[in-house]
């Protein structure tokens, strides 16, 4: 991606709530089964909380038992970069905003359909623009 978006650590911090903060600038995980986002039905677009970039369609999430949102693919194939995570003691690959590198989430090789991709994504790194257009909660 071209237009990188980059911000100081106090603009992050000033713009994003503390758990944003720490799970897109610091790499954090929430809790399973507690991201505002893991049961909602509700059309509309996932966009980066940081940045706004369009990440995910909702048409492409589904419920994989994990505790947070998956979709099976990104929104484009601009929208979300990878990187190798070794932290933890394991081997991950990291899914990151292409247009500010917030950390998002994880991707792994175990969802369905032909790609066979769970993106496994952070609440706390999501903003769903909804068709609704009112609370984007459990929905």
């Amino acid at each position: 991606m071209k237009d990188k978006l980059i911000r100081s650590e106090a603009e992050w911090r000033a713009e994003l709530t503390d758990e944003q903060y720490r799970v897109t600038r610091e790499g954090a995980t929430e809790r399973p089964f507690t991201g505002r986002y893991v049961n909602c039905k509700q059309d509309g677009v996932y966009r980066c909380v940081c940045c706004g970039q369009e990440l995910f369609a909702s048409d492409t999430k589904y419920d994989s038992g994990s505790g947070w949102p998956s979709f099976t693919r990104p929104a484009g194939e601009e929208a979300v970069a990878t990187r190798r995570d070794t932290s933890h003691g394991m081997i991950r690959d990291e899914v990151v905003c292409a247009k500010c590198d917030a950390h998002l989430g994880h991707v792994f090789p175990d969802g369905p359909g032909p790609e066979r991709l769970r993106f496994c994504i952070n609440s706390a790194a999501l903003d769903l623009n909804s068709d609704n257009d009112g609370d984007a909660g459990e929905g």
